[in-house]
């Protein structure tokens, strides 16, 4: 039998904790997180993380199949998805925001006999988190988990009045836009403006023209960077006249919820 060389070491196998499959999903979605657009095709994806093609591709698809990603059929880009938000509304509940945010929608329906709602950014959407319904008699039928678009009326507007100006640009380039109702009924000029006001009063308005007869008045809620995480809003039936007196409620309700996750905003 044939003896290995004295000056031969032998080679211990090194036991490594990280599963590569998982480190690279992982790193896909940072990746979607992080991108300003929040769209990547396949190919800017695997040159960014230095992964093959067939291996990204394999990794997207699996998310695809439990919703933590979504592929635009059209331009074949690749975008956070919706099923994040089970995740993300787990970490919202143990951080304690749906408990933050239920005594202020509670103030808010009784003072205005109207639906009060926190919904958080997911991607594209806005899931509603948390709810107050008052005591009105007839109430806007909204559900815990139920979504919308991020560009949908007033909430929309709210949100995107505080978001950085570069990531404002790319939602007005990339999405339809909901903001008036319609994506055909979108005016560019004068939604700059209601842009302008609700950075100002720090409350956007939706009088019925998403769903008619429905007006809604919101105001964003950010983080410690000043970024928005979602929107506080009161929807219900109730009188034009009263939105600017519910939309100062409704902003004073954004601050505080704001200031109690570290958001650096000034009071009223």
């Amino acid at each position: 039998m044939t003896r290995a060389p004295k000056n031969q070491v032998k080679k211990k196998s090194v036991y490594s904790p990280i599963v590569p499959a998982v480190e690279q999903a992982s790193r896909i979605l940072l990746c979607l997180a992080h991108n300003r657009s929040g769209k990547m095709i396949l190919s800017e994806i695997c040159k960014q993380l230095g992964i093959y093609k067939s291996r990204g591709y394999s990794i997207l698809h699996t998310l695809r199949q439990f919703g933590f990603i979504e592929k635009d059929p059209e331009t074949k880009a690749y975008s956070l998805g919706s099923g994040l938000f089970l995740l993300s509304n787990s970490v919202l509940t143990n951080m304690g925001l749906r408990e933050l945010a239920s005594p202020l929608l509670k103030k808010l329906s009784w003072q205005t006999n109207n639906t009060a709602i926190f919904g958080a950014i997911s991607g594209k959407h806005v899931f509603i988190v948390a709810k107050e319904e008052g005591g009105q008699e007839i109430g806007v039928n909204i559900k815990i988990g139920q979504s919308f678009p991020l560009t949908w009326g007033a909430h929309g507007k709210a949100i995107t009045a505080f978001l950085p100006e570069r990531e404002r640009k790319a939602i007005l380039a990339n999405q339809k836009m909901y903001y008036h109702g319609h994506p055909s009924k979108f005016d560019k000029s004068r939604f700059e403006k209601e842009m302008a006001r609700c950075r100002k009063t720090g409350f956007a308005l939706d009088m019925g023209e998403v769903i008619s007869g429905i007006r809604a008045v919101a105001s964003a809620v950010l983080d410690s960077g000043g970024k928005p995480v979602g929107s506080i809003l009161v929807v219900g039936t109730f009188p034009e006249e009263m939105a600017e007196d519910y939309g100062i409620k409704v902003a004073e309700a954004g601050r505080e919820l704001s200031k109690a996750i570290g958001a650096g905003v000034s009071s009223a």
